[in-house]
């Protein structure tokens, strides 16, 4: 797993997180803003960004999903629950998918940027 992405476990609770103010997801991030100036990466936007991209891709993932962004970072979390671990990880594989093919994340906020509700 990437450094900027983290799964900690508890009895009741999964939570992911993503620190978005690491080096390879800040740099992301520059370029999401350079294509669309109301992608500005803090956690909000991320939070946007991934709430977006998930209903069109992997709208299962959203089953349970609550987040917490801040402006440093992005925390999701899950129930504990054997269906919610793997839905964390696959989380988890989506986020570091998209950042290391940063591509398809320039794409998306190229072509669709105006239907992603930015913070």
């Amino acid at each position: 797993m990437a450094d900027y992405v983290k799964i900690n476990k508890t009895d009741d609770r999964i939570d992911l997180w993503f620190l978005n103010e690491n080096d390879e997801p800040f740099a992301v991030g520059e370029k999401l803003y350079a294509i669309n100036e109301n992608a500005y990466m803090n956690g909000y936007n991320w939070d946007a960004l991934f709430q977006y991209y998930l209903a069109k891709n992997d709208p299962e993932l959203l089953d349970g999903l609550e987040s917490d962004p801040e402006a440093g970072s992005y925390v999701a979390y899950y129930d504990m629950t054997d269906e919610n671990e793997e839905k964390a990880e696959r989380f988890a594989e989506t986020i570091v998918s998209l950042i290391e093919n940063e591509e398809e994340l320039c794409r998306l906020v190229r072509e669709e940027g105006d239907e992603i509700e930015w913070d």
